[in-house]
């Protein structure tokens, strides 16, 4: 994790969400806490990371979730040079879905 980032706050932001156990419950902090422009943009990225991870190409992931090619290109960047969280995520899903994301 970039070091830049953990601090007190951010162990306490990240220690509630781990206390949801609902999606609804995720619906009701996530309101609280974002404005709607900031959830959407959380919901795509993660959609163009599925998507990326899928081998899914740059025109595809932009006509199905609207990301512009620098969004794209900044989760690719992630997925290839980042901490992992998006693959640790997608693990646990497809545990949980019985290998589907």
């Amino acid at each position: 994790m970039n070091e830049k980032l953990k601090d007190k706050n951010m162990d306490d932001l990240f220690e509630a969400i781990l206390c949801l156990e609902t999606v609804e419950e995720c619906y009701k902090f996530f309101d609280d806490l974002c404005t709607v422009l900031e959830l959407k943009a959380l919901a795509q990225r993660l959609q163009v990371a599925k998507m990326l991870s899928e081998k899914r190409v740059y025109s595809d992931i932009v006509n199905s979730t609207g990301a512009s090619t620098a969004t794209i290109s900044r989760v690719n960047r992630s997925l290839n040079y980042g901490s992992d969280g998006y693959e640790i995520v997608f693990k646990r899903l497809r545990e949980k879905n019985g290998g589907k994301l």
